[in-house]
């Protein structure tokens, strides 16, 4: 089990290219960005946390991009996994994002995990012409449709959301194969998607039982045929040593916190505090 930080980026807080360094160099394994690409003024959709229209943090609203985000976070580090918590594929082109994803992974020397999210926020995906009720058959698709532009020579794919001929499209990705992480609630229709789909489980911040939803996804992997272990990325708020071993004896590979982000002192301090809880040895150069 490892531990990474998630940083709610906005263009309030520390630049991904400062605070990514002062990631690495604390001896976190990685750095995960949300996504956000605007958020309507006239809102139904309720959030999961509020549970109504409004939304906890204005940072929904300055969130910077995931992408331009993490490839300047991989200028600057060389070990760290770069990730996304989430972000949202059917908000962009599939070709398009399959490109910035695989340059992305080419620059990091093959460093990028893909966490992506159904999209709770309909009245952001109405903008995107996403139809709420085929948002995750879309999201299989351009799932299954990026990884042919990544691993194919010639790459094609027809679908009822994606449609490309035979077609070249380089750099491949680095990876043989990026990972793939789902954020949502753990139940039952999550995770059979994640089983069929994906590679990983990302819990969302109010989850309450954790225990009981990895052994659920573990039954649901196995029932599926998948071979080995899903990877389960945890939000955490506070380390707390016997929760920890637990986490770890049933299989959860990655433990996330955030940050306070608003000076590189209070991160810095922050970082130190929190890897000296969690016994992480700063990293060496």
């Amino acid at each position: 089990m490892d531990f990474g930080i998630v940083q709610f980026t906005s263009d309030r807080g520390l630049k991904p290219h400062v605070l990514a360094p002062l990631i690495e160099d604390a001896g976190f394994a990685s750095y995960y960005v949300p996504e956000h690409g605007h958020i309507p003024t006239r809102r139904d959709a309720a959030h999961p946390r509020t549970g109504d229209e409004t939304l906890p943090d204005e940072r929904y609203m300055r969130t910077l991009d995931p992408w331009t985000s993490l490839a300047a976070a991989a200028a600057v580090t060389e070990r760290i996994r770069l990730a996304t918590a989430v972000a949202l594929p059917v908000q962009s082109d599939p070709i398009t994002l399959a490109k910035t994803i695989a340059t992305l992974d080419h620059i990091s020397n093959g460093r990028v995990t893909l966490g992506v999210g159904f999209g709770w926020n309909l009245d952001e995906l109405a903008d995107h012409d996403v139809p709420p009720k085929r948002r995750r058959t879309m999201l299989r698709e351009y799932l299954e449709a990026m990884t042919a532009l990544w691993t194919q020579e010639e790459a094609e794919f027809a679908g009822e959301f994606v449609n490309f001929g035979p077609s070249w499209a380089w750099p491949k990705s680095t990876q043989s194969h990026i990972p793939v992480q789902v954020g949502a609630a753990g139940n039952e229709k999550n995770f059979k998607w994640i089983a069929r789909s994906a590679d990983g489980w990302i819990t969302t911040p109010g989850e309450e039982d954790i225990e009981g939803s990895v052994t659920l996804l573990k039954q649901i992997w196995s029932d599926a045929g998948r071979d080995g272990e899903p990877e389960i990325v945890v939000l955490d708020f506070r380390p707390v040593p016997e929760k920890l071993e637990k986490w770890r004896e049933i299989g959860v590979t990655t433990v996330l916190y955030g940050l306070p982000d608003d000076s590189v002192e209070r991160a810095s301090g922050y970082l130190a505090k929190l890897a000296g809880k969690l016994g992480i040895a700063p990293a060496v150069v």
